[in-house]
């Protein structure tokens, strides 16, 4: 990751280095894998937590070679598989544990998992609040939860 961006300084908001994890799992697997996920780490950002992103269903390809668990197959086969993709402020042998967990709780004997060293913004508190482009100063938009109109 490039210096310049941990490097960066601003009254508006701080920046922070981690990781960046995109994790392929069959749509099906992918609450309890997020859930495992969360009893290791809380996903903080800023003022929330559990922050995530899961993508829409798409196929996942791939052909079992010889000597995995699986039996050799000529020819690639599909799954319909999510990408869930998570930010944790931690990098190296810090990660090992949850690590640990993703394997352990996916349903692959060989999981997807990108690891990708990224760095986060994080806003200030209490500025720009009265933005008239902030969610809570114009009418309920049909993506604003319930709990927050």
């Amino acid at each position: 990751m490039p210096d310049s961006l941990t490097t960066l300084r601003s009254d508006r908001f701080t920046i922070e280095a981690g990781t960046r994890l995109l994790i392929q799992v069959p749509q099906q697997a992918a609450a309890g894998l997020l859930q495992a996920i969360l009893s290791r780490e809380t996903l903080r950002w800023g003022d929330y937590d559990q922050v995530a992103y899961i993508t829409r269903p798409g196929v996942q390809q791939f052909r079992s070679l010889p000597g995995g668990r699986n039996l050799a197959t000529d020819q690639a086969v599909e799954v319909t598989c999510v990408e869930l993709q998570i930010f944790v402020p931690k990098q190296g042998q810090d990660l090992e544990p949850l690590l640990r967990t993703i394997y352990h709780a996916h349903p692959y004997e060989e999981p997807v998992i990108q690891l990708i060293a990224a760095a986060r913004s994080l806003h200030r508190r209490g500025q720009d609040e009265d933005n008239p482009n902030r969610f809570w100063n114009q009418e309920a938009a049909d993506w604003v939860p319930q709990a927050h109109r």
